[in-house]
């Protein structure tokens, strides 16, 4: 789905598995350069898909053609108010140069620092969001996965642990059930708890529910050097939790709740 598309749903999408991911801390990192690493306030498409791909167990690169706008669907609910913090971080040089040899005359360069050694360490600022909450709604083509993705949710089962954009901030996994996708057959305004992708004119505008919008990773796919991201999102949202008023676009019912997939 390229940016200037509205949102559609795939003609075979008829259910859908719903859960809400929280944790503490979550920082999903912008993609612009910046001496502060930002975070979207909403989780990037790439990011969910991510997520419940390293539940499954799928390795990093291989699962982009599973979550392709014909084969997926995802709807993001922020469920809380996306409150940030900054936050200083140490981290370490992965720089070979600076690794630490040990050993006797072979040694091997093992990637250590010892504790005494300032000069590797560094520290940044972290933009981080705290206690972020977000209900999400996914269908997935692929009957196999999806399958497996309902067990694991029902069972509480993953094979890499849930968290929220990085690896230290550890998320919990609240499952809803698994729903039928029903379409809003309302004329004009529609009321929606989820974000409103790739349709940011739709979003109408109220004194009395902040809205905000921002542009992030949608779609990727695997090359001969990793990934390289194929599509962005422009996703609308309400930064109190609120849900918002659209208008001009096809939404969806799920639970009784109106949502957009992307």
């Amino acid at each position: 789905m390229s940016e200037s598309e509205s949102p559609h749903l795939p003609s075979n999408a008829d259910t859908c598995l719903s859960f809400t991911i929280e944790g503490d801390w979550g920082h999903f990192r912008r993609v612009e350069g910046n001496i502060v690493k930002q975070t979207y306030r909403i989780p990037p498409r790439t990011t969910v898909a991510g997520l419940i791909a390293g539940m499954l167990g799928f390795d990093r690169n291989t699962y982009y053609s599973l979550f392709s706008d014909e084969s997926s669907a995802i709807a993001i609910e922020p469920q809380s108010r996306l409150r940030t913090m900054n936050m200083p971080v140490n981290t370490l040089s992965t720089d070979p140069d600076n690794m630490t040899s040990v050993g006797h005359h072979r040694s091997i360069k093992l990637g250590l620092v010892t504790a005494d050694d300032p000069v590797n360490r560094q520290q940044h600022n972290y933009e981080v969001l705290v206690s972020p909450s977000y209900r999400i709604d996914v269908w997935i083509e692929d009957t196999e996965a999806y399958q497996q993705l309902r067990e694991f949710l029902e069972t509480g089962k993953s094979i890499y642990p849930p968290s929220l954009g990085l690896s230290e901030y550890i998320a919990n996994i609240e499952y809803h059930g698994e729903f039928e996708i029903g379409v809003d057959g309302s004329e004009g305004v529609t009321e929606v708890a989820s974000s409103v992708p790739n349709a940011p004119n739709s979003v109408i505008p109220s004194p009395d529910t902040k809205t905000a919008f921002e542009k992030s990773p949608g779609f990727m796919e695997s090359t001969e050097h990793g990934r390289q991201t194929t599509g962005f999102i422009e996703h609308g949202f309400s930064p109190t939790g609120d849900t918002l008023q659209v208008n001009g676009i096809e939404t969806q019912v799920v639970d009784g709740r109106g949502v957009v997939f992307a």
